[in-house]
């Protein structure tokens, strides 16, 4: 695909729900490296690390907007949930339909301000789908994981459910995910009063929304994902958006007695998902292995007191990808970032999902042989006797190694910059868009 010589100008926007955040910002540089101009929309937490990027940053102001990452500031909350399932419906209500208006309302007003060639968001984002309809500016939706949107022949999102093996299997799959979806558009209502509000025709389920996007932008892995029968027109896999953010820096330094140890990184979510009860039993269990243990709390849990043995160092903040290029195990509650980093750099892991999407991640770490999973209850003892197993048996590191390979090589995956620029360029093919402002010089 031949690369835009015109400088277009790309609306960004996401919000602060942990993994999404560092991809987002990845985006923004790979544009702005382009040449195009780049604002991301997004909650006030992420403005500097926006600006840091190169970006212009405009928060939210009628949508919820978080000024800190303290929990008491997270309108989704999704560790009150009473299960995986109920976690989805309260992700719908609190980000998804919820306050749908203010989030069209907002990207409206920014259109107002400063016209855009194109807008990509995050998927879960439905407000900003309907803005961008209500404008008809060029959507393009940015997956910072595996697809939310149900693909053929794939298993249903939230479940962890591996490939189907059987007609039967498939069957009931597609009964599954014909019940998630209905949970889901049980939830449309505010969604379709703000697209009355606007003009809009209200539609009937979650698969029409996706139908307003041109493009689908899956910033995972095909070698990682599960193989659809088929991506529907305008899906393209564009690879993992791998940056670190602006706070995951340093690393701690072994101590000459333990710098031949096996280094075991344990890594929970950015966002509070109560997971210090995790995080404390994987570290008793390290207490009883001859490995070296590096434990980064993030910004979920930053300043908790954990208790740790002699061999484990806690500490705030660290670069991932220092302490991946020398880790021999990674445990984490397998967020995408976290799980597709810790591949890249072909290490095996140990996943305590949560929620959300992590049970997925984690069925496809295991499918793949690179990794195993517990609850995320699980007690020491079986914490401890995972790792052992993960140091002692090659096949896991060798698997992560193939990954890490494939990856790297990026077959299957399309160019995103590239995807972005074919995105603006729909504006041209819509007869009722509205006039684009005259092409302006980028600096």
């Amino acid at each position: 695909m031949a690369y835009s010589s015109k400088c277009l100008d790309i609306l960004l926007s996401t919000w602060e729900g942990g993994g999404n955040v560092p991809p987002t910002l990845g985006a923004a540089r790979r544009l702005l490296a382009r040449g195009h101009r780049v604002r991301i929309m997004a909650d006030s937490v992420i403005g500097p690390e926006a600006l840091a990027a190169g970006a212009d940053f405009i928060p939210w102001t009628r949508a919820p907007n978080r000024m800190d990452r303290r929990p008491t500031s997270d309108p989704l909350r999704d560790w009150e949930a009473e299960s995986d399932i109920h976690g989805f419906l309260l992700l719908r209500d609190r980000i998804m339909c919820g306050p749908a208006l203010a989030y069209a309302r907002d990207v409206l007003d920014e259109l107002a301000r400063r016209p855009a060639d194109a807008i990509v968001t995050c998927e879960t984002l439905l407000g900003v789908f309907v803005g961008s309809d209500a404008a008809q500016v060029p959507l393009g939706l940015l997956c910072t994981n595996v697809s939310l949107f149900p693909l053929p022949g794939l298993p249903p999102l939230g479940m962890g459910l591996p490939p189907a093996a059987s007609e039967i299997e498939r069957a009931q799959y597609a009964r599954f995910g014909k019940e998630l979806l209905a949970s889901l558009s049980e939830g449309l209502a505010p969604l379709n009063e703000a697209r009355v509000a606007l003009g809009l025709q209200p539609v009937k389920d979650f698969t029409e929304l996706f139908l307003i996007a041109q493009r689908v932008l899956l910033a995972t892995s095909p070698a990682f994902d599960f193989a659809a029968d088929t991506l529907p027109s305008g899906f393209h896999y564009v690879g993992p958006l791998l940056r670190e953010p602006a706070w995951a820096q340093g690393q701690p330094e072994a101590r000459p007695d333990e710098a031949e140890l096996p280094l075991v990184v344990v890594s929970f979510s950015t966002t509070f998902q109560d997971q210090l009860g995790a995080v404390e039993n994987t570290v008793q269990a390290l207490a009883d292995l001859p490995v070296r243990g590096v434990v980064t709390l993030g910004p979920a849990l930053a300043g908790s007191r954990v208790p740790a043995p002699a061999n484990v160092t806690v500490v705030d903040f660290a670069s991932h990808d220092r302490l991946m290029a020398q880790a021999s195990v990674v445990v984490t509650h397998a967020g995408h970032g976290t799980v597709i980093r810790s591949l890249a750099h072909g290490v095996p892991l140990l996943c305590l999902p949560m929620g959300r999407d992590q049970h997925d991640n984690a069925i496809r770490v295991t499918t793949r042989g690179a990794g195993l999973t517990l609850g995320r209850n699980a007690p020491t003892s079986e914490i401890g006797a995972a790792l052992s197993r993960l140091l002692s048996d090659s096949s896991f590191r060798a698997a992560a190694q193939r990954l890490a390979g494939e990856i790297a090589g990026g077959a299957g995956t399309a160019d995103f910059v590239a995807e972005v620029e074919a995105l603006a360029s729909a504006r041209a093919l819509r007869p009722t868009a509205k006039p684009s402002r005259p092409t302006e010089p980028c600096s």
